[in-house]
């Protein structure tokens, strides 16, 4: 378990080693602050939507899930991504509502992109990937939980660097989106050194 934590943060970070969610990685990481904010709204959601996910599809998606009702051969694997969806959306909009009463300075920075969050591709994708992966409840809550915590490492990170490029010399036609995509190439590079490391 420990050893899919630390793969799901590094070695398959949705962010840097599938380019997941790029567009709010991009987007929403010119501030530390707003990106932590993020980053710590992602690991909410991603450890709550991917386990859940994993019931629904268990309990009521997947070939041979209503055999109790007399249905063994029914298969209804093709209503996986619009179930995910609908419970992201939920989840991300409980979590949009408590943000406005209870932290509304950080719900007015994220502004348009904590809406976005529902369909930020990262999300979907790691409900996907446990599904495809055929991760039981116990490794689907791991690996939400890590998914979660390696993009909110990516994009504070990335939100770190890009801070301090501001007062970098950099050439004129680099400054803004194009030294972003480049900080985050290396940035995709230096994760991807952890690829075969394994925890003794």
């Amino acid at each position: 378990m420990i050893d899919l934590f630390f793969r799901s943060v590094f070695e398959e970070n949705l962010a840097l080693s599938f380019f997941l969610g790029i567009c709010t990685f991009l987007a929403v990481s010119k501030r530390v602050e707003t990106a932590l904010g993020l980053g710590i709204a992602m690991i909410i959601v991603q450890s709550i939507t991917v386990p859940v996910n994993h019931l629904i599809f268990q309990g009521l998606l997947m070939e041979g899930a209503w055999a109790w009702a007399g249905l063994p051969k029914a298969d209804l694997g093709f209503l996986k991504l619009i179930s995910f969806i609908g419970f992201i959306a939920a989840i991300v909009q409980i979590l949009e509502m408590l943000l406005d009463r209870y932290v509304p300075t950080l719900h007015r920075s994220l502004g348009i992109f904590l809406p976005l969050i529902t369909v930020n591709c990262a999300i979907l994708g790691a409900s996907l990937f446990m599904v495809e992966r055929r991760y039981d409840l116990s490794e689907s809550m791991v690996y939400g939980l890590g998914s979660g915590v390696g993009w909110a490492l990516a994009i504070v990170t990335f939100a770190a660097i890009r801070e301090r490029l501001r007062y970098a010399d950099t050439p004129e036609g680099l400054r803004g989106l194009g030294l972003a995509f480049i900080v985050t190439g290396i940035m995709s590079m230096g994760f991807s050194a952890f690829i075969g490391i394994r925890l003794p």
